[in-house]
């Protein structure tokens, strides 16, 4: 959806500026104007604003300077608040030049959120009849800071909300409440530099700009760690993808040479999804079955088409080729990070109860359980398609074959489970070019969970840095 043109909401900004201005100088004469506290306020607001960091990811330009404009805005009044907030601006447009419109965002914001808030706060103060020797008076301080970051926020963000259709709610998320701690700690510490200089007065100055310095410089270092992770999560879902896609490319390239694969994979799959659940696994465990019997033949992607097309009679060493197919699987499978278990689980699942599988000669206990579950489905469905290298049994016969193999080759309690599913739910999966393969890949989905990876300058956003 194409952003709203700004050009009503410049004049809305443009008007609301000249209004602002005319407030301040109506305000002004009843303002403390103590020109060492008004200058240290200035100039450390200015060095804050200056050296400011931008959110990449937000496009807001977040400064300490608002720690600045509101401690001036309690101490001093609302007109010096803006004074010195409008100043700090123009200052950042000088050294940064960037777009009008911006620009009379940035004004409009830092012109009437000390207007409001400052207004607020001293007319709060008198009608409680409280100054910096009562607790109540510091809360008041607190309450200001918050009202002036609710105003600065809606002001600056909300006019982005409406340019861009995106709703205010999101931008709450995004950007605000990631860093409320930190507003709340801009807020208390505007209420000590209160306190500290209503009780030292002039030589609690420098430990104000002290103050400031070391604010911009901690919350300018968590703005960057935040930053950093963001793009490190964007850099590992961009790899997971890669990876993951990758997987479903081999998959669907081993189809083109093995018409069954891509539909065994899913039934198998599916089967082994279906016996996890009823045997009790985890909801983490049955995704895992359903994720190494998607994949658990992607090792025969190193076989010959020879043997894959199983219309010749195979020899020892094809037989000693095929049998590398599941550590050839796990190989593959194992190099994506997080897929290690899954790899684990297609190296051993052609090994037997007996020990007689490969290719490590595994017994009973020692081959996973996953393992077990998936040789239960594999098998099964070998036996009952269509499109397998030999003639289809039916669901009965299959489960007889499995019966008699039970103890030997396939766990029995598996065994079971896959036939009381077969009789009391009539569950069975559709094969040949009914078989949905994509649905049981849900790449997005995958990619998803692996993860779990300009002309204008930005608008000012104040509390941190």
């Amino acid at each position: 959806m194409p952003n709203r043109p700004i050009r009503g909401v410049v004049w809305v900004e443009a008007v609301g500026l000249i209004a602002a201005a005319c407030v301040a100088v109506l305000l002004g004469p009843d303002a403390n104007w103590e020109l060492p506290l008004f200058g240290v306020l200035l100039v450390a607001s200015v060095i804050g604003d200056l050296t400011a960091r931008d959110t990449a990811a937000t496009r807001i330009k977040i400064s300490s300077s608002f720690l600045a404009i509101v401690t001036g805005t309690v101490l001093l009044g609302a007109t010096p608040g803006a004074l010195i907030g409008t100043v700090t601006i123009l200052a950042g447009w000088v050294r940064f030049r960037y777009a009008g419109p911006a620009l009379l965002n940035n004004l409009f914001t830092f012109a009437w959120f000390p207007i409001v808030s400052g207004s607020a706060f001293h007319a709060a103060a008198d009608a409680a009849g409280v100054d910096g020797g009562d607790g109540l008076f510091y809360l008041l301080v607190f309450g200001a800071f918050m009202l002036a970051l609710g105003i600065n926020f809606l002001l600056v963000v909300g006019e982005r909300s409406y340019v861009e259709r995106d709703p205010l709610w999101n931008k709450v998320r995004l950007i605000f409440m990631p860093l409320l701690p930190t507003h709340l700690a801009s807020a208390l510490l505007a209420v000590g530099l209160t306190f500290l200089y209503l009780r030292a007065g002039l030589a609690s100055l420098a430990l104000v700009a002290i103050a400031l310095l070391v604010t911009q410089y901690l919350f300018g270092a968590l703005l960057l760690s935040q930053q950093r992770a963001g793009e490190l999560e964007v850099r590992a879902k961009q790899l997971a993808g890669f990876q993951v896609g990758l997987l479903s490319a081999l998959l669907r390239t081993l189809d083109l040479r093995d018409r069954m694969t891509a539909r065994h994979s899913a039934a198998v799959a599916r089967y082994s999804r279906e016996i996890a659940a009823a045997a009790g696994l985890t909801e983490e465990e049955q995704e895992l079955a359903h994720t190494a019997g998607l994949l658990h033949d992607i090792g025969k992607f190193i076989l010959s088409d020879k043997i894959l097309s199983g219309e010749a009679d195979l020899s020892e060493a094809d037989w000693i080729e095929i049998r590398k197919h599941p550590y050839e699987g796990a190989r593959i499978v194992s190099e994506i990070d997080g897929y290690r278990p899954v790899g684990e689980i297609i190296l051993a699942h052609h090994e037997r109860i007996d020990g007689l599988g490969y290719p490590r000669g595994l017994q009973s206990d020692e081959i996973p359980e996953i393992a077990k579950i998936i040789a239960v489905a594999d098998t099964y469905d070998v036996l009952t398609a269509r499109d397998s290298y030999r003639e289809p049994t039916s669901s009965f016969e299959a489960l007889a074959e499995l019966r008699r193999s039970a103890g030997t080759q396939l766990d029995p309690g598996y065994v079971e489970i896959l036939a009381d599913l077969l009789k009391g739910r009539e569950f069975s999966y559709r094969h040949g070019e009914d078989a949905d393969f994509e649905a049981e890949l849900a790449l997005e989905a995958r990619i998803s969970d692996h993860a779990t990876a300009g002309a204008t300058h930005a608008p000012r956003l104040g509390a941190t840095a």
